[in-house]
């Protein structure tokens, strides 16, 4: 009982800490998603050239996409037309940063950690995309389209649009990446009851075989860029190095299984070499140059004494944020679970002539809601396509309307990296 305590304790100290920065990125989130126009980056990411690259990975670094959310998103943008250097620039710096996992990280690391970050990010990025762009000899194809009619129609009224972004930080942000921080949380507790603090004394001396070391665990698997930051911190206490927990920060929530097997089918092996290239070597330089060049000091002082504030500042307004935080997550993970039963409000997909032509697809490869809406996106964006609704939960889509070809219907979820089939 005393070490169950010991590690509920030690996450209660790190939620506190981090929850009013959580919430507060949330709401970011959802103002960026709700009030950046939906064509912006298409009118400004094609093009085989280091512009398209720079501005990719600079709109990308405040976007707070989740590793897997990153993927259809990328692809989604790369099927209506951005270039191949900027589509890997994007994969890049998107999942490493976002507004939330900042301002998260000053919250826990310290300003040094929560600026480096993004820099490091932009900086790989850079390298990825312009590397695709000298070494990829594959033609771009510019298959741009014109955005949908509904993303040029109003969004409505400002407080119609600030409700939407609300639901979108608060309930969808938080439904894509809270199993992931509740992970990332739960394994920094633990670690910091019961890895004794001479674990990684092994490493104080050799930061490349512990960063190498580092980049074989986290490449393979799912790291959130928020659920990461506790991790790091827990380690960072047992005598991790800060450029270590640099790498891990940075290559983990970049690259996965599903990302690597995604970018390898859609841009290629070349693209995804490059890619990982990009990814290690970058994270490798900035990690051992923040070991060997920066003061140890600029990256420890805060983790010391975080504890200390934890115990000895008033608590009541973290508290709440912990609350609150822990009640979004509920209703996130567990409560929004409802689905329709009927795929379109008005029932207009459901009368005796259109009836013939609601059919259902699975789609298999979706883990998010960024997912499920770029499926819906490329669904809808087929001719004939009146209506496309997407469920997250039973991995299907239904699509209604006249004179749709079904084969490009399957072809529209296969460039996003998803695997699609018809069931009826």
């Amino acid at each position: 009982m005393d070490l169950i305590s010991s590690i509920l304790t030690d996450i209660w100290h790190i939620c506190n800490s981090m929850s009013p920065y959580i919430l507060l990125g949330f709401l970011l989130a959802g103002l960026l998603h709700e009030f950046v126009p939906a064509d912006f980056f298409i009118r400004h990411l094609s093009g085989k050239n280091f512009r398209s690259v720079l501005l990719s990975a600079l709109f990308s670094i405040p976007l707070p996409l989740c590793s897997c959310g990153v993927i259809p998103t990328a692809m989604g943008l790369r099927r209506e037309g951005i270039s191949k250097g900027a589509t890997v620039s994007f994969l890049i710096a998107t999942p490493q940063t976002g507004v939330d996992s900042i301002i998260a990280t000053y919250s826990l690391m310290g300003l040094p950690f929560a600026l480096l970050r993004p820099i490091i990010a932009l900086a790989t990025a850079l390298i990825g995309g312009s590397l695709i762009n000298w070494f990829d000899s594959e033609s771009e194809t510019q298959s741009g389209n014109k955005p949908h009619k509904q993303e040029m129609e109003s969004k409505g009224s400002f407080g119609k649009r600030m409700a939407a972004a609300l639901r979108y930080g608060m309930v969808d942000m938080i439904a894509d990446i809270g199993k992931w921080l509740i992970i990332g949380l739960i394994t920094a507790g633990i670690i910091t009851t019961l890895v004794p603090a001479e674990w990684f004394s092994v490493f104080q001396d050799n930061s490349l075989l512990s960063m190498l070391a580092i980049l074989i665990l986290s490449i393979p698997m799912y790291l959130c860029a928020t659920g990461s930051i506790p991790i790091a911190v827990a380690l960072m206490l047992k005598g991790l190095s800060p450029g270590c927990a640099l790498v891990l920060l940075l290559a983990g929530p970049a690259s996965n299984m599903a990302s690597i097997l995604v970018i390898k089918n859609v841009l290629g092996k070349r693209a995804l070499f490059i890619y990982l290239l990009s990814i290690v070597i970058g994270t490798i330089v900035f990690g051992l140059g923040i070991d060997y060049l920066l003061p140890r000091e600029w990256f420890t002082e805060n983790l010391v004494s975080l504890d200390e504030c934890c115990h000895t500042h008033s608590q009541w307004f973290p508290t709440i944020c912990t609350l609150m935080l822990a009640l979004l997550l509920l209703h996130a993970l567990f409560i929004n679970k409802l689905n329709k039963k009927c795929q379109c409000q008005d029932h207009s997909c459901c009368n005796s002539s259109a009836q013939k032509c609601v059919r259902r697809l699975s789609v298999r490869g979706m883990h998010c809601n960024h997912c499920a809406a770029n499926v819906q996106k490329a669904l809808s964006s087929v001719n004939g396509i009146t209506h496309a609704d997407v469920s997250l939960e039973l991995s299907h889509a239904e699509v209604s309307g006249e004179g749709y070809n079904p084969e490009e219907v399957i072809q529209a979820v296969k460039s996003l990296g998803f695997d699609a089939e018809w069931t009826d």
